[in-house]
């Protein structure tokens, strides 16, 4: 049964060649598996668009526009998207043939939960993608709740409602769910032993934030333990990372190379070329993420392995359902970190194979697509 989907997510405020593949992959997995989808956004605040080129914030969506049809186009997307610029008018389909496409829709997704208006109280069934576990039931960021909006609530935090996890549900009943992987979108090449680690991040996203007497922290509060990690390693790692000067030079004295993040997520396209020029990717995860146990894994995560990557990170719980020791490593401790590394050192090529066979059993979008309408509708 072909069904008629609206999504929401924000590509325009937020034009980045990492982030907009998450969103994209539901849009093209939606295609891939028969059903007509619609896009949209709201401009949300004032001064909610970054403009890379200016690198400034600004309520002139020009730019996001531009990136949008040209992340869309490929895939006959083009002409189904509406963005609600601050005065209300919509940009692409108008309001009114927003409001139209939502009458006839058979569901919503909120991807993100950065997006709410009145129109979408008359989609059929309703479900919000949580993909910032425990920040997201606390409040912490996002534009979609109250909770009580939605037929389904989806979150990344696949542990959720756990023996071991302590992740917060805002007394809601949520369901667990992970990245989509469009596979044919993600080519693998041969990687290199030579090439560096490399990961792409935020050193604080948005600050830590405090519920009910505790904090539930960004990376910056992971790191300290690895500012050394590259020269006690003899390897070469890398950050794509815009961090305060203070941490850029310990970073630098440490061993770690700096990319320029805004050239590395300038397009798709070079997003995807950083992560292929990788050994594998390297990270540590929100202290929000590891304290609570919540099962969170991260899309850029899965590009990597996509990719044909080894990608060796912190535990958030995820290794009690994501399979570990090939292609995916998870670690604790620094000294697990290093073993890690050395063991996908070893024997590459083996690992290599094994990150993109992970996509296939656990992250190809027809099957977690699926799913999730089969759960939602």
């Amino acid at each position: 049964m072909s069904l008629k989907i609206v999504c929401s997510g924000h590509i325009v405020r937020h034009p980045l060649g990492g982030h907009c593949w998450h969103h994209l992959q539901y849009l093209v997995g939606f295609l891939r598996l028969g059903h007509s989808v619609t896009f949209f956004e709201d401009h949300g605040w004032p001064g909610s668009c970054y403009d890379p080129s200016r690198n400034e914030m600004t309520d002139d969506p020009s730019y996001g526009i531009r990136f949008l049809l040209d992340l869309l186009r490929p895939h006959g997307l083009e002409n189904d998207w509406c963005y609600l610029a601050a005065d209300g008018a919509g940009l692409g389909l108008s309001r009114v043939e927003l409001a139209q496409r939502c009458r006839e829709s058979d569901v919503y997704f909120n991807l993100s939960n950065v997006n709410w208006i009145p129109e979408l109280e008359v989609c059929r069934r309703r479900a919000l993608v949580d993909t910032d576990p425990a920040f997201t039931q606390i409040g912490g960021f996002g534009m979609g709740g109250p909770f009580e909006r939605y037929h389904r609530l989806f979150t990344y935090g696949e542990n959720v409602h756990g023996p071991s996890c302590e992740m917060p549900t805002a007394g809601k009943k949520w369901l667990p769910t992970r990245q989509p992987v469009v596979q044919d979108l993600w080519p693998v090449t041969p990687g290199s032993v030579d090439a560096p680690w490399t990961s792409v991040m935020n050193w604080s996203a948005y600050g830590d934030r405090t519920f009910d007497g505790r904090v539930y922290g960004q990376k910056d509060r992971e790191f300290s333990p690895f500012f050394s990690l590259p020269r006690l390693a003899g390897q070469p790692m890398e950050l794509a990372v815009s961090a305060p000067p203070e941490i850029r030079g310990r970073l630098l004295d440490g061993g770690w190379r700096i990319a320029d993040p805004l050239a590395v997520t300038q397009t798709p396209a070079s997003y995807q070329r950083y992560l292929a020029g990788s050994r594998g990717e390297f990270c540590v995860a929100k202290h929000g993420y590891v304290s609570t146990r919540c099962g969170w894994f991260s899309d850029r995560s899965a590009a990597y392995l996509a990719s044909g990557r080894p990608v060796v990170v912190q535990d958030t719980g995820f290794s009690s359902f994501l399979p570990c020791g090939q292609g995916l490593l998870h670690w604790r401790t620094p000294a697990e970190a290093a073993a890690a590394l050395e063991n996908v050192n070893a024997n590459y090529a083996a690992h290599c194979a094994a990150a993109r066979a992970i996509i296939d059993a656990f992250f190809d979008s027809n099957t977690v697509l699926t799913d999730l309408l089969d759960r939602t509708i």
